[in-house]
């Protein structure tokens, strides 16, 4: 059993666009994408480590544990061992009450990716290798978001490049959402249910063709 960590924020917690909920595991993008894995043919464990409003390397203000960096390096060697880890992080990091550009998130991405290159794992585990996925572009945050979001659509134009950038950089794997969906209509930040299963298809196709080559 093959195992793969996502480590994420609301747009893979799977948070309903416009409300509190959540969707189910078959549902949000990590779960459909175990699914599809396994109707490949691949024993895959799909581990999700997602938090809502979770930075790089930023702390909350207001929410205690949205640091991304903080206990990383612990979560690789609880789960430990594994075949994959998925960043999937940014959106947050553009919040109201951070100054932040592309540049600076990739500084936050690039240390977690050091953190989980050091992390302390049993002697002959494998550290494993690191995917980063580009979230899809914040466009125009609406509802009861739309404050805590102010301004984040034009700070944070070009993440994706400069995410490309960094995974090469980093000798990473590297995923665009953008290239697959777009961010809800409905709040301008997450995914809706058809937007996930989007995702899921297309993460598990290119999944797919990579752990054939590990096999």
């Amino acid at each position: 059993m093959q195992q793969i960590l996502v480590y994420g924020d609301s747009l893979s917690w799977g948070i309903i666009p416009g409300t509190r909920q959540r969707l189910g595991f078959e549902q949000r993008w990590p779960g459909a994408m175990e699914i599809a894995l396994h109707r490949s043919g691949h024993a895959v464990r799909v581990i999700e480590d997602c938090l809502n409003g979770r930075r790089t390397v930023w702390d909350d203000p207001f929410k205690a544990g949205r640091k991304g960096l903080q206990g990383l390096a612990q979560r690789i060697e609880m789960h430990s061992p594994l075949t994959l880890v998925m960043l999937v992080l940014g959106n947050n990091d553009f919040q109201c009450m951070h100054d932040n550009s592309p540049f600076l998130s990739t500084q936050g991405l690039a240390a977690l990716v050091q953190a989980i290159r050091k992390a302390p794992v049993e002697p002959g585990m494998q550290i494993p290798p690191v995917m980063i996925v580009a979230p899809p572009a914040i466009v125009g945050p609406r509802g009861t978001i739309a404050a805590k979001f102010e301004g984040a659509a034009t700070k944070s134009a070009g993440l994706a490049t400069a995410y490309e950038k960094l995974a090469e950089e980093l000798d990473c794997l590297f995923f665009d959402l953008n290239k697959v969906t777009t961010a809800s209509q409905i709040d301008g930040i997450h995914l809706d249910a058809d937007q996930h299963a989007q995702v899921a298809r297309s993460l598990a196709g290119f999944l797919d063709e990579w752990l054939k080559t590990r096999q």
